[in-house]
């Protein structure tokens, strides 16, 4: 739909969302995969969350930080995954001006703070493996509470420059956005104004969410990894490793598969962009709370103290 808006000059009312496919054979198909993928992940992050709560074995550093992931990958999927699935049983695929503005700010608040957040976890794995006697000191409950405030602000002011920026644009009669969500580079695609400076604050902002969150996790592993190679004992490097290597899978799919993503829209390959950014905003949720919870000690001990404590309820 198109007409005069008044305030911000833009005619555009509402867009329609292209979807990862226009062939009427796959959305029912998809409708069902992309279902599963989205109650794993609810279920998933909701069951990290109430375990990190109820056990009080886990009411440290490592597990606060964890709490808070699962808490944004929860969020984040929730701000664009309902309304992904609602296009592919609906015959048209809109969302208002409004609409779109909303769920690009909160998609960008949560992505960002996760870029931060998984920042924090790998400082965190710094100190506890290579300060281990300064470790409650260095990540007291006073510095975890700054290091996640700071990611989830650093999330707030880039989102809001970033939505800022594209609410100065005017859409005037293209509206078809070549994406399942409102994200930046689509919808740059359809200002009929200038968007010089949307690329400009993309550059600087996108750089500096990249480039502090990459250089701070990758400085610190090479320190872990400098530790645990002095670490004389097999048995003592097998350990450091091992509370690393979750982190590190984390990690490398989040940045690996956003990488990924951009590199493929900076080529101007939009299809597979939309492809390949599903291992970034779904595949990725879904995933974290498994390589937590399979690959760590204490959260399967958890699960299993929680478990036996039900079924004991249960009985009686």
């Amino acid at each position: 739909m198109v007409s005069m808006r008044a305030g911000n000059g833009s005619f555009v009312t509402e867009f329609i969302l292209a979807g990862l496919t226009d062939l009427p054979e796959l959305q029912l198909p998809l409708f069902y995969l992309f279902l599963i993928i989205y109650i794993i992940t609810v279920v998933g992050n909701i069951g990290l969350i109430t375990l990190i709560s109820l056990n009080p074995h886990l009411h440290t550093p490592m597990y606060y930080f964890l709490f808070n992931l699962s808490f944004i990958d929860l969020s984040y999927s929730s701000v664009f995954s309902p309304k992904m699935l609602m296009n592919f049983v609906s015959e048209k695929n809109s969302i208002s001006y409004e609409g779109c503005m909303t769920q690009l700010f909160f998609f960008l608040f949560f992505v960002i703070s996760e870029c931060y957040m998984l920042t924090s976890m790998a400082y965190d794995r710094y100190v506890a493996i290579c300060n281990p006697l300064l470790y409650k000191v260095s990540m007291s409950p006073q510095v975890c509470s700054i290091l996640s405030f700071a990611a989830y602000g650093m999330g707030f002011a880039g989102a809001s420059v970033h939505t800022g920026c594209m609410l100065r644009l005017t859409f005037c009669n293209a509206n078809l956005i070549n994406h399942y969500l409102c994200d930046i580079l689509p919808l740059l695609q359809l200002s009929c104004t200038s968007t010089y400076v949307n690329e400009v604050v993309v550059l600087v902002v996108v750089g500096i969410n990249i480039t502090v969150p990459s250089c701070t996790i990758l400085i610190s592993y090479v320190f872990i990894l400098a530790n645990i190679l002095n670490i004389k004992s097999t048995q003592g490097r097998s350990k450091a490793f091992s509370n690393c290597s979750s982190h590190i899978m984390a990690i490398s799919l989040f940045f690996g598969s956003a990488a990924f993503m951009y590199l493929k829209y900076s080529s101007g390959s939009m299809e597979h962009g939309k492809i390949s950014s599903v291992f970034y905003t779904n595949v990725g949720p879904m995933l974290n709370p498994l390589i937590y919870s399979l690959r760590n000690k204490d959260v399967k001990v958890a699960l299993r103290k929680s478990l036996i404590k039900f079924q004991r309820k249960d009985k009686f």
